[in-house]
């Protein structure tokens, strides 16, 4: 159990009954890698410190907040002791629920606080992420947490030497292999991340920021071009029909304007954008998050373009009347006004990735069937 506190310590309620709000249904929030890893090495030196041994640990995330999170495994040896922390995620999907995260804390002569990854943590090789190549994959705001919390235990008992730092995750190695992280150049286990502290269900910003380190990875790799697409439909058709590969490749789900913000602001020269024709529809009626929750006026936008190359008041209907983009597209081949409207459609859709990235990046987009191919 963790619970939520005041800045006086005072424990208000169990952050497992906080919740956020998403299509009218409550979500319970989590923890992230980096408040377990803090909780643990503050435990542990508190701990080591006192000589008592503890099972509960106040923690202040990077918003001030505090938290009072259990501890699990409480152990002193002379000037050294360790504890674990058990993730938990809340409702969101995360596959870092339930595992426990170590830290083992020694006293050392030097005046600092250091911090490594033991087993289960990550190691960086690749460029372009938070932590240099050769460390721990140990994310900046984790890394600033635990040195904060840690020296806040040290000055309440007057200790002025070293603390070596050392956090481990068992199961660490295996669950990487279900993470992007192998494909991030991270290698031989998870990383320990987090930026709030605390992990909202299915956080869009959390996808927001995994995207945006593939990118930065990307650029490091050399490569000044990327291939960006929605899924995995989209790469299973780019790998049968295009045969284009490479390590420049991004699936960007539903957020293509992020993905082209950023692609600016790192400079890229070029993006080639390859999408289902029910994705690139919504973009050309403007729409750069795609998601359904944020509008879906597919037919509406093929409805008017065929309207606008002579189908009439009944066709307009059927078109309206179809549940897939799919569907409609039949209707637009029998009238034979497929290519004026899919050509309107890609002009529009190209318009709005242009206005995005200011013109400054060479765009190239190819929109496709499953039934009929490419469509452009």
């Amino acid at each position: 159990m963790f619970l939520r506190c005041d800045k006086n310590l005072k424990i208000l309620e169990a952050i497992m009954k906080d919740y956020i709000v998403k299509n009218g249904k409550k979500l319970r929030c989590g923890i992230t890698t980096g408040t377990c890893a803090t909780a643990s090495a503050t435990a542990a030196i508190q701990m080591l410190l006192s000589g008592n041994i503890i099972d509960s640990v106040f923690v202040r995330l990077p918003d001030g907040e505090v938290l009072s999170i259990s501890i699990f495994e409480p152990f002193i040896n002379g000037y050294q002791a360790s504890c674990c922390v058990k993730k938990y995620s809340g409702d969101d999907p995360d596959v870092t629920d339930g595992i426990l995260i170590y830290a083992y804390v020694r006293l050392d002569h030097t005046d600092v606080i250091s911090i490594d990854g033991g087993e289960g943590v990550g190691r960086v090789t690749q460029k372009g992420l938070d932590c240099p190549v050769g460390h721990a994959a140990i994310n900046s705001v984790p890394i600033k947490m635990i040195k904060q919390n840690v020296q806040k235990v040290c000055d309440e008992y007057g200790y002025r030497g070293g603390v070596s730092i050392l956090i481990s995750v068992p199961e660490g190695k295996e669950l990487a292999k279900k993470t992007f992280n192998p494909h991030l150049g991270i290698i031989g286990g998870i990383s320990i991340i987090g930026t709030t502290g605390i992990v909202e269900p299915m956080s869009e910003k959390a996808l927001i920021d995994s995207l945006k380190v593939e990118m930065r990875v990307i650029k490091e790799k050399g490569y000044k071009e990327i291939l960006a697409f929605p899924g995995n439909y989209a790469k299973s058709f780019i790998d049968k029909t295009l045969g284009i590969r490479g390590d420049n490749s991004l699936k960007f789900s539903n957020y293509l304007g992020e993905v082209l913000d950023y692609a600016l602001e790192l400079e890229f020269d070029e993006i080639l954008i390859v999408g289902h024709i029910g994705k690139m529809v919504k973009v050309a009626g403007g729409m750069m998050n795609t998601h359904s929750h944020n509008g879906d006026f597919r037919m509406e936008v093929l409805a008017c373009y065929a309207a606008l190359f002579g189908a009439d008041k009944e066709i307009v209907k059927e078109i309206l009347s179809s549940i897939t983009t799919e569907q409609a597209i039949e209707i637009l081949i029998r009238e034979n006004i497929e290519k004026e409207v899919i050509d309107k459609v890609s002009e529009r859709a190209e318009f709005y990735i242009n206005k995005r990235v200011d013109n400054k990046i060479k765009t190239k987009l190819i929109i496709y069937s499953n039934e009929k191919g490419i469509l452009n």
